[in-house]
């Protein structure tokens, strides 16, 4: 028993009531509120159709709307809607394409000059350490968006994890998608 234990009041002997009467009554968790999940893990299992592709919508809405940092001749980059890390980036081709290897090598080419750019930038701005970079090829590889090829570009710093994802499945964001959109975007070289 930790002294925190300790000084925690015990529900023991409390006969049961309705749960209305133990809001606010402290217990041995720490909440992280966020409720913006809910929309992934209710959308998670929808069956996607190509129209209902988000890498396929985002080119058409402004950059600002659909979180792109950048676009190229045959490929974007743009933020995760629900990222790993602050900064965690996509490069998706425009095509729906589901498979690495049903790339074009124009395709291939710019995805790969891309994610080099997105290291620079990301090492420059957010001052990152480290990398997490690829890509989940098809729905049993745990890519969410399996149709549309998409390459993962998560910038990782030395006290980036601890307990929250492990223990708790949940990580903690510091920074909103907008504000690293902006900067991110202003600092890709033109």
């Amino acid at each position: 028993m930790t002294d925190q234990d300790a000084e925690r009041p015990s529900l023991a002997g409390v006969e049961a009531e309705p749960a209305s009467q133990f809001v606010g009554v402290p217990d041995s968790y720490e909440r992280l509120w966020t409720p913006h999940r809910m929309a992934y893990i209710q959308s998670h299992h929808r069956q996607e159709s190509d129209d209902a592709c988000p890498f396929c919508r985002a080119p058409a809405l402004s950059d600002e709307q659909s979180l792109i940092v950048a676009r190229g001749e045959f490929s974007f980059v743009v933020l995760n809607l629900y990222p790993y890390n602050s900064g965690h980036l996509l490069v998706c081709p425009y095509r729906h394409v589901g498979l690495y290897d049903e790339a074009t090598d124009a395709e291939t080419a710019e995805i790969a000059t891309l994610t080099q750019t997105a290291m620079r930038v990301l090492r420059d701005t957010m001052r990152c350490e480290g990398f997490n970079i690829g890509m989940n090829q098809g729905r049993l590889a745990g890519a969410g968006i399996a149709s549309h090829l998409h390459q993962h570009i998560v910038p990782r710093w030395s006290a980036d994890a601890n307990f929250m994802p492990i223990i708790a499945g949940t990580k903690a964001m510091p920074r909103l998608l907008d504000e690293v959109r902006v900067q991110i975007a202003a600092a890709w070289p033109r």
